[in-house]
């Protein structure tokens, strides 16, 4: 039952303002929780179509069960300390997830990517997001009774709402990400959320024992643990570098092993590169095929463009050749990563930008141009159209070679299939190139395509000699460097566009086993 002083309090103008700031913080942090989402669970399942939707899945069913169960509270309980009751709660379990994410993680891996990107959404951020669900029915029904017009009243606090949103998403996207981690930004989350609760009960009921809950998030803050393991085999693990940036968490990870030193680069789990720390070379073969067979293909080249950095290995390799090479990249931060862990110098220019905008825009050609760019497991589609291959074809010249490091299955060859069609759309001749056995057990992992307007060139298998392979990728490119693969004329294509281009969906059994692989390969606290 609503208490006499807690009634006058509802109707003065100071608690109707207060309602105002409670709806639009609260829509802003609703937006916080979602966007945040991809950083939880993206190390596990990728950054992919299927997480995104598992994602915005879960904000509308939970702020719909929300809004349902708020109005039906509303009616019976309609004090305003129920409302900020709720707010309190939902601060809670906000500080929560972070404490929560390896355990729930871990538990919905075996789900596959789908259902557990979808269950670990559900049990992280469903609570929070219900709870706050609720309070839009409770603002409206407190707020009516004052402002009388409940047409009016509605459309004012759900304006101010969305506003709320549009503000918490622009923040997080542009600002919270950049300059901070996504564990503090979840406990500003939760703190807020308490902070909001806390000062309706110390200011408009004198509960002064709400002071004590302002101290609750500091008992959750706390710097990022270092992580180094010792693996069964006697592998020292320790991942050296961690921070999460606007296009997802970077992690640079190291493997000691006797003599052995490796060090990785990962974005949101899935591997951008390795290299052998005493030495700097590569130590994945994939890098060999992007290096070897364009210049096999045009020995005279002149210059190079690499769309992607990772680790710059593949940069790297044709500087050391003297062939002058630019970089595009979209994120300032991989740069200054690849400099300080991995050695990157290159003489020529580093552009940051989306590659597909980077293409469209004047520029020079190139002899060799090289793609290796990856959003979560795959290569985003808006490279993979046939109107992308012609932004590529503009920027090569007459004898360039243009060079594709993708991921995917030559068992179930539809995806590859139909980059190969696109491809023929815009070039004379297209060569598929599989650094795996095709016909092995699983044929699956990275392969190089090759596209060029000219002839096809046979490449030497002798030609590797010529060049220094890290022990650790030797045996594998010597084998398979120049074994061309031939996708059968009657296997089923399309051509990709900007118009349609359902690449996510049909390459989904690829990005589960990248996924598989990484779980299987690497210790799960080190992508937690």
């Amino acid at each position: 039952m609503t208490s006499a002083s807690e009634t006058r309090n509802s109707h003065s103008v100071a608690f109707i303002i207060y309602l105002i700031v409670t709806a639009a913080a609260c829509g802003s942090l609703v937006m916080v929780i979602e966007v945040l989402g991809s950083r939880v669970i993206g190390p596990f399942f990728g950054v992919s179509l299927f997480v995104w939707t598992s994602l915005i899945t879960v904000t509308l069913v939970a702020l719909a069960l929300g809004y349902a169960a708020g109005g039906l509270m509303s009616d019976k309980k309609s004090s305003p300390s129920y409302l900020y009751g709720i707010i309190f709660a939902a601060g809670v379990l906000t500080l929560f997830i972070p404490y929560l994410k390896g355990g729930v993680l871990k538990a919905c891996v075996t789900l596959g990517l789908r259902i557990g990107a979808l269950t670990s959404a559900s049990v992280l951020f469903g609570p929070p997001l219900f709870l706050l669900g609720c309070v839009s029915p409770y603002i409206i029904k407190i707020a009516a009774g004052e402002m009388k017009n409940i047409g009016r009243t509605v459309g004012i606090f759900y304006a101010i709402s969305t506003i709320g949103s549009f503000i918490g998403t622009v923040l997080t996207g542009f600002v919270l990400i950049a300059y901070f981690r996504v564990s503090s930004i979840f406990g500003f989350t939760g703190a807020a959320l308490i902070c909001l609760a806390a000062v309706y009960f110390v200011f408009f009921r004198k509960k002064w024992v709400m002071l004590a809950a302002v101290a609750l998030p500091f008992f959750f803050y706390g710097e990022p643990e270092h992580i180094e393991k010792t693996m069964p085999n006697g592998t020292t693990v320790n991942r050296v570098y961690s921070e999460d940036g606007y296009y997802g968490n970077v992690k640079v990870v190291d493997y000691i092993y006797g003599e052995k030193h490796t060090r990785e680069m990962m974005i949101d789990g899935l591997i951008q590169g390795g290299i052998d720390v005493k030495n700097g070379m590569s130590v994945y073969e994939y890098s060999y095929f992007l290096n070897i067979l364009p210049y096999a293909v045009n020995p005279s080249g002149k210059n190079c463009l690499v769309l992607g950095l990772g680790t710059g290995v593949v940069p790297m390799w044709y500087e050391h050749l003297g062939i002058r090479t630019d970089v595009v990249d979209i994120d300032p931060k991989i740069a200054q990563i690849a400099a300080r862990y991995f050695g990157f110098r290159i003489s020529g220019d580093v552009f940051f930008s989306d590659a597909r905008y980077f293409l469209s825009g004047p520029g020079k050609k190139y002899d060799y141009l090289i793609v290796d760019v990856f959003n979560g497991d795959t290569t985003p589609a808006h490279i993979l159209s046939v109107e992308a291959f012609r932004l590529l074809r503009q920027r090569m010249t007459d004898r360039g070679v243009l060079a594709f490091n993708l991921i995917g299955s030559l068992d179930d060859k539809f995806v590859a299939a139909s980059i190969v069609r696109t491809l023929r759309e815009v070039f004379e001749t297209v060569r598929l190139y599989p650094v795996f056995t095709p016909d092995g057990k699983e044929a699956f992992g990275n392969y190089t395509l090759l596209a060029y307007n000219f002839p096809p060139v046979g490449i030497d298998p002798v030609l590797v000699e010529k060049f220094q392979v890290h022990p650790l990728a030797q045996e594998t490119v010597r084998k398979n460097f120049a074994a061309e693969y031939i996708i059968p004329q009657d296997t089923p294509a399309m051509t990709l566009s900007d118009d349609y281009n359902p690449i996510d969906f049909f390459d989904l059994k690829s990005k589960e086993k990248v996924r598989k692989t990484i779980l299987e390969s690497t210790d799960w606290d080190i992508l937690i």
